[in-house]
């Protein structure tokens, strides 16, 4: 005959009661006792919607086991106290899990015959602590009925008109001592009243500093021609020149320099619509930071190198048609070589590449764009 629930219930409680007694006899050696009781802790909150507490009680027995398991082997043959608490936990938590199964499979339940709970049991509420939270404040007052007011102050107002010239009864009499036109001494004591003030747009911004403007440098340091700070100066000549010496040009602007004989070197560095005419460099001519220079040969040199220029022609001659021309972040590059009639031809400079791997290295042309 299948045991009722309250039956079971009973056993349930005398089994904890048999527990409680047998775990109270000793004290010795209880450590993997304690660990088994809270490994199964968590089972006692079963009743939670998810899991379903049933599996949950289940897997927390499994994991028990390890320490029951335990309890068993070392006790075994030495206190028989420890495993009969061993077997009487386990079967609590047997039991536990039938009793869930049978009631609570997937989850609390209520009992649909019990009694209804009285407002009455419920506890009474606690009185407020002194020094609470103040009061809600008061409600706003009322809204004022504005629905008849309009056809009074509709009233009011043509009665004010109709008064006609009664109208002025109201105003305040001005006495001839109190008025300026009559009396000069009120006007001299009268405040004048001040104009509008100019509109302003804020304080004004700070007028940038001025650059100072460094003193025209054309002079000849060791070996090195200084050619520095030249503005709008078109005739600047260096004659004098041997084969070791150099030239260094540097912020020039809207200036021409003519450089005789054969050098070593020359650099144009930040100069800007500077216009270079040179014999024979036996080195490199170097343009580094320029804008919109020309460059003339008109004999010999082996290289020309262009870097971070936008803009620059060079003029080459028939002996410096084997000059090599290097160019780097740079635009705006033309060459011109002359032809027999004496005229020049210019060709630019291609400033757009591709570059492709061909299965060994990288090959890198230049693209024409299509007009």
């Amino acid at each position: 005959m299948r045991e009722s629930g309250s039956e079971r219930e009973r056993r349930f409680c005398q089994k904890s009661s048999a527990l409680r007694h047998i775990s109270v006899t000793t004290e010795q050696k209880i450590t993997l006792s304690l660990s088994t009781d809270v490994t199964h802790d968590p089972a006692l909150i079963s009743a939670s919607p998810a899991p379903k507490p049933g599996p949950y009680v289940k897997e927390m027995t499994d994991a028990a086991m390890f320490y029951t398991n335990r309890v068993l082997k070392d006790y075994k043959e030495k206190d028989k106290t420890h495993t009969d608490w061993v077997k009487a936990y386990l079967a609590i938590w047997t039991e536990m899990q039938n009793y869930i199964k049978n009631h609570h499979t997937t989850g609390l339940s209520w009992s649909k015959t019990g009694p209804v709970a009285s407002a009455s049991s419920a506890p009474a509420a606690p009185p407020p602590p002194a020094g609470g939270c103040p009061p809600p404040p008061a409600p706003p007052p009322p809204a004022m009925d504005l629905g008849g007011s309009g056809d009074d102050n509709r009233n009011a107002l043509f009665a004010s008109i109709n008064k006609g010239s009664d109208i002025t009864k109201t105003l305040k009499h001005v006495s001839d001592d109190q008025k300026t036109h009559k009396n000069p001494n009120l006007r001299g004591g009268a405040p004048v009243r001040s104009g509008p003030k100019p509109f302003s747009s804020g304080p004004k911004p700070a007028a940038p500093a001025q650059t100072q403007t460094l003193p025209p440098v054309l002079e000849l340091d060791g070996k090195k021609w200084k050619v520095e700070n030249q503005e709008n100066n078109q005739n600047l000549v260096i004659s004098d020149t041997e084969l070791k010496q150099v030239v260094y040009a540097y912020k020039c602007n809207k200036s021409m320099l003519q450089v005789k004989g054969k050098l070593n070197s020359i650099s144009l560095d930040n100069c800007k619509k500077m216009s270079l005419v040179f014999d024979d460099v036996v080195g490199i001519v170097d343009v580094i930071n320029c804008r919109d220079v020309k460059i003339q040969v008109m004999g010999k040199v082996p290289t020309i190198s262009i870097n971070k220029t936008d803009g620059c022609h060079v003029y080459l001659s028939k002996d410096s048609l084997k000059c090599e021309i290097i160019s780097a972040k740079s635009s705006e590059m033309n060459i011109l070589v002359p032809n027999k009639d004496g005229e020049f031809t210019e060709m630019p400079v291609p400033e757009q590449f591709k570059t492709v791997w061909d299965g060994h290295k990288l090959v890198t042309t230049n693209t024409e764009i299509a007009g």
